[in-house]
């Protein structure tokens, strides 16, 4: 962040000797009362503009894909993030009440060493995330100059970047950029794009929605499309796995959520906030995608259903000059038309995509990285960290294989994460009863000081159960067994109430004195 005031604030609440220490700095601080400005609308508007993302634009067609009926989808969507809501809340309190980012609140149950392990997990997920993301609002912009340029599209002819064409990598390094300097105008700035993105998004999906179900006259056949199961004993065994899986949709921001609460006026505002925005928005979102998709059958007789999830397939049909199969004439006629639906449309994917990308992929790894040497590395180099390993993670090879990478490492990986918020909920709640030493969080000899091994038995136990069924679906390990596959279907509740359990009976009575560190 750079803000010397805000520097001198921060060091204003903290005993002298903070200021030299190896575990402090500026962007890690707490941030003083005067400074906490987030306000209800600024929460909502947070989460408002994370949901309006294509991923969750799609959540809702994987569902019905798999049998479910229109009302079961948007049952399992809502269920799954109001579950998810609960651990959000929690970890949110100690941001509010203290001022504290992720990596700094991990101190106290991890320890100022061990902290740095669920902070680098929750980073390298970010990355894989933050890289996919990019090359999603890469390809919106590539889209948009090929509206305008057609022969955009061949730049370079057969050349390629790590397998990357030329134009496609231009624009992802366009769409890169643009996510680095947001982050490098600090949090201030996140706070007044995440305002503003919300809204947008939301009328632009509104507009498609009501042009769609114009044309089609209706709403479209999915609504009467019956679910293939005929009772509970059928749906349950599809129900479960797919709750998991909306539990783990944002079950990343349930840890490093104090990255942004820590700017709240009060808790009122942040719950408040939190609660109006992402289960209501997820379920709205979802539904809205769902008739969009639903009317675009109609009016798209021959298109593919799994062609219609996909918004950027929809657009394209829409600015395009031919006329799509089955079709005698272009859906929209008038060239000058498509043009302007072309930027308006492209405008949408690319602000949806960077206001989500920046929220939940940098603000958290930028903290992360930063907290593995405090007087090093700054909030915006570790931003700029997570660019560079996002990069390098070739997001364009991951998205060859989504049913690997994105179901598999990265899905996998953020329902692993599941113990980690339990043992930082126990901790908080039951060992510390909402009390921090804040100081000692940042000294190397403190309370908190060193590697808690409590933490990080509760941690292996809480993953140990889950990893066959984890290595299957990565196709390391071929044939676990099977009762531990099943396993592996809950993964995120067992691996939370395990590793929080583990973690409540070696910590009991412990919480006054210094933690069992080494």
């Amino acid at each position: 962040m750079h803000d010397p005031q805000l520097a001198r604030e921060a060091l204003a609440t903290l005993p002298a000797d903070i200021a030299t220490s190896p575990l402090f700095n500026p962007d890690l601080a707490p941030v003083p009362a005067a400074r906490r400005v987030w306000t209800t609308y600024n929460y909502a508007a947070l989460w408002i503009s994370m949901a309006h993302c294509i991923p969750t634009y799609t959540l809702a067609g994987g569902l019905i894909a798999s049998g479910m009926n229109w009302w079961q989808a948007l049952l399992t969507i809502g269920l799954g993030n109001l579950i998810v809501l609960v651990p959000i809340l929690l970890n949110a309190h100690p941001g509010t009440k203290f001022g504290i980012p992720f990596p700094v609140l991990a101190r106290a149950s991890f320890g100022t060493t061990g902290a740095n392990i669920p902070a680098i997990i929750r980073a390298l997920v970010a990355c894989g995330w933050f890289g996919i993301n990019t090359y999603i609002g890469g390809e919106a912009i590539k889209t948009f100059v090929a509206t305008f340029w057609p022969e955009f599209k061949t730049l370079g002819g057969d050349l390629s970047l790590a397998g990357l064409s030329l134009s496609s990598a231009i624009t992802f390094m366009v769409f890169w950029a643009m996510n680095i300097y947001i982050i490098y105008r600090g949090m201030n700035a996140v706070r007044i794009f995440e305002n503003w993105a919300a809204p947008i998004v939301l009328v632009l999906a509104g507009a498609l929605l009501w042009w769609v179900v114009d044309r089609a006259g209706g709403t479209g056949p999915l609504l009467d499309k019956p679910s293939k199961y005929k009772d509970l004993s059928e749906f349950w065994p599809a129900f479960v796995p797919a709750l998991t899986a909306m539990v783990g949709f944002w079950a990343t921001l349930s840890l490093n959520i104090p990255d942004f609460t820590r700017y709240g006026r009060g808790q009122k505002e942040q719950m408040l906030g939190q609660t109006l925005g992402l289960p209501t928005t997820m379920i709205a979102f979802s539904a809205m995608a769902l008739v969009i998709t639903s009317a675009s059958k109609a009016v798209l007789p021959e298109a593919d259903i799994n062609d219609l999830w996909n918004p950027e397939y929809l657009l394209g049909q829409l600015t395009s000059p031919d006329a799509p199969k089955g079709l005698t004439a272009p859906l929209i006629a008038d060239s000058v038309v498509r043009a302007v639906v072309a930027v308006i449309a492209v405008f949408g994917i690319v602000i949806a995509t960077l206001s989500v990308n920046i929220a939940a992929n940098v603000v958290s790894p930028a903290n992360d990285f930063a907290n593995l040497a405090p007087q090093k590395i700054s909030f915006e180099t570790g931003g700029l960290i997570t660019g560079i390993l996002g990069i390098l993670c070739m997001p364009w090879k991951l998205m060859q294989d989504p049913a690997t990478y994105l179901g598999g490492w990265l899905g996998g990986v953020s329902a692993l994460l599941g113990p980690v918020a339990g043992i930082l909920v126990a901790d908080y709640f039951l060992i510390r009863k909402t009390e921090l030493d804040v100081p000692d969080l940042y000294r190397t000899n403190g309370r908190y000081g060193g590697l808690n091994v409590a933490a990080i038995v509760a941690l292996v136990v809480g993953l140990l159960p889950n990893l066959p069924g984890f290595l299957k679906g990565i196709h390391v390990w071929a044939s676990p067994p099977e009762s531990l596959v099943g396993l592996y279907t809950y993964a995120w509740f067992t691996g939370t109430l395990l590793a929080a359990a583990v973690y409540w009976v070696l910590m009991r009575g412990k919480a006054n004195g210094a933690v069992p560190t080494t």
